[in-house]
This record gives structure tokens, C-alpha cells and sequence, in this order.
């Protein structure tokens, strides 16, 4: 009985505890063999447990098997490949106060993470320099002149608030790690492969940049919005019920009045 797990819906992005409840697998032992040995597939199905999702996540998994002790197992070593099918991408819903061409771009390099990691570290690479010139207001003829005067504004404490070194240098990185992707090399024999994995850690960096300066700006501005707003309606009430003071006067104009 597989015990329960946390686990975040790709769908609607909740958290959850998935159970047996609406959680199962399934695992199927091929008998031909090839040059990979005795090869198996495990899949696995989630059902979302918010209602207002209920969406099936179904990922496989093709692995070598054995027998060990008797029954026959999947071996421990690491999986020849692993895929989610169901949904076919990677990406997280992403909110619309994100600029659409930014999310495209985050999208595609998530949907196409695994078959194509050094087209994805590119997007990402594009998704970064598109965030710069939205968020941060900075557009050059390069992404390398972009990075270089965001960090002038950090050093002179004038980036965009949420901007932090960390993340400048972060950025550097993938534009220099999707500049693998997008030039070929001087020397067309040499290969610099970018992985699956690695891919997906540029991506993981664009979904941290996404919270901390999209989100948090938004909720920011939200919250301020919100007190403005409690604060109007609290003049309003006061005016409505009583006339002993003037809610167009500051507290300035009143602070030698007798309350």
C-alpha cells in the first residue's frame, strides 16, 4: 500500500495529500529483450482531490527488471525514462498579470524541457530577457548589456523592489547557459550538451522570478489598494454620521481640535 505523499496539482496548483483514495498504479513486465536488458513500465494516475479540478495527472516510467529474492522488481538504478503524459507540460499556471508573450515562452520550454533541453535553456534564456525589459524597464541590443546595467541599478539601490543580486547572477547564468542553445560553437565538433535536468533547473529559476517580483508586486499593490479602499469607506461612514469633522481635512488641520 503506498503511504500518503504531498504532492501540487499542475492544474490548479494546490496542495494536497494524495491517498489511496485517488491515487493508483500500474506496472507491466515486457519479456522481449533488447540491448537495454529486460525493460518494464510503471505508470502511475493521480486524480486532483480539489473539486473544483478533479484533473488526472498520469506519468510513466520505463525501467530495467529483475528477479531479486524470487519475485521479479524493478531495479534500483536510475530509470531509463521518465514522462508525465498527462498533462503534456511541465508549466504552472501562471497568472495573466504576467505579460502573455513571457508565459508563451516559459510554456514552451516546459513542454519541450525533455525532448529538447538545449531549445528550452533558449526559451529560457528568452523568457528571462522578456521579464527584464517588462519588469524592470531596461532594453539594450543584448541580453548581456540588459544584465549588466540591472546590476548597476542594484548596486545604486535603484533596481525594481524584489530585484536582488542573487537573482542578477542567477540570470547571467541561464543567459549564458542559453547562449549554448541559441550559438553553435566556433569549433562545430564540439558538443556541450545541456540536460533534462538541467533545463528544468532554468526553468525552476524563471518560476521563482515569476513570485518574487510578478506576484509579490501584484499582491503589494493589492494590499495597498485594498487599505486605500478600507479607508475611503471608513471617511464615508464617518461623513454619513457625524458632522464634527471635515473627512477633506487632514489631520494636520485638526490635531489642535478638541475630539
Amino acid at each position: 500500500m503506498q503511504p500518503p505523499f504531498n504532492w501540487t496539482c499542475p492544474y490548479c496548483d494546490r496542495d494536497q495529500s494524495v491517498t489511496e483514495n485517488n491515487y493508483s498504479t500500474g506496472e507491466i513486465f515486457f519479456q522481449a529483450r533488447g540491448t537495454r536488458g529486460s525493460l518494464g513500465l510503471k505508470a502511475s494516475i493521480i486524480v486532483c482531490a480539489n473539486p473544483q479540478c478533479e484533473k488526472e495527472t498520469i506519468s510513466a516510467t520505463i525501467m530495467n527488471w529483475g528477479y531479486w529474492n524470487g519475485p521479479r522488481r524493478f531495479a534500483n538504478n536510475k530509470p531509463i525514462k521518465s514522462s508525465r503524459l498527462i498533462p503534456d507540460s511541465r508549466a504552472r499556471p501562471q497568472p495573466e498579470y504576467i505579460p502573455k508573450p513571457v508565459r508563451d515562452d516559459y510554456d514552451e520550454a516546459c513542454r519541450i524541457s525533455d525532448l529538447s533541453p538545449k531549445a528550452a535553456a533558449t526559451l529560457a534564456r528568452r523568457c528571462l530577457q522578456g521579464m527584464i525589459r517588462d519588469f524592470c524597464g531596461i532594453s539594450e541590443r543584448s541580453l548581456a548589456l540588459e544584465v549588466r546595467k540591472l546590476r548597476e541599478l542594484a548596486e545604486n539601490d535603484n533596481a525594481p523592489r524584489g530585484v536582488s543580486f542573487e537573482s542578477i547572477e542567477a540570470i547571467d547564468h541561464v543567459r549564458k547557459i542559453g547562449n549554448i542553445g541559441a550559438h553553435m560553437e566556433r569549433d562545430v565538433n564540439t558538443i556541450i550538451d545541456i540536460d533534462a535536468d538541467e533545463a528544468n533547473q532554468l526553468i525552476g529559476l524563471i518560476e521563482m522570478l515569476f513570485h518574487e517580483w510578478y506576484t509579490a508586486h501584484h499582491l503589494r499593490e493589492e494590499r495597498l489598494d485594498n487599505l486605500k479602499k478600507l479607508a475611503a469607506n471608513k471617511l464615508r461612514i464617518r461623513e454619513e454620521n457625524t458632522n464634527q469633522i471635515d473627512p477633506a481635512v487632514d489631520d494636520d488641520q485638526v490635531e489642535n481640535k478638541d475630539l
